[in-house]
């Protein structure tokens, strides 16, 4: 009984406490913002390269991803690609799952996915670009 009489001669505040800050929220909206302004330059640039490649043949292919510049911006792009998607569908699970384990469970696993795709991404750029 008396933990209950302390809880509710808590303030609002002090209620609220513990339940997240709006510094957080604001990181997340901000890499959001940051990771789309880093696709669009990114983005374009695969596009144009890859059109650019019609009729290029296996080794051709092997040899431009080979290059020091476009492996960097390959291994940027699946970076920032995995990392804005991640956020977005993390939005999109706490807005709409209503679930506290559900939700849980949710945004771990899209986390792993996230990260897990990201990193095959990239190693595998690595190991053409390396020859491996």
């Amino acid at each position: 009984m008396a933990s209950k009489t302390m809880r509710s001669m808590r303030t609002p505040l002090a209620r609220v406490r513990g339940l997240g800050s709006a510094k957080e929220g604001f990181h997340h909206w901000w890499m959001q913002r940051l990771t789309a302004i880093a696709l669009v330059p990114l983005a374009l640039w695969f596009v144009v390269s890859v059109a650019g490649m019609a009729g290029m043949d296996h080794a051709a292919a092997v040899t431009w991803i080979g290059s020091p510049a476009v492996t960097v911006l390959l291994v940027l792009l699946i970076a920032a690609t995995f990392w804005h998607a991640q956020l977005g569908v993390q939005v999109v699970i706490e807005d709409y799952v209503h679930g506290e384990g559900c939700k849980l469970v949710a945004l771990i696993a899209v986390k792993f996915a996230a990260v897990l795709l990201a990193v095959a991404g990239i190693v595998a750029v690595l190991r053409v670009s390396f020859g491996g």
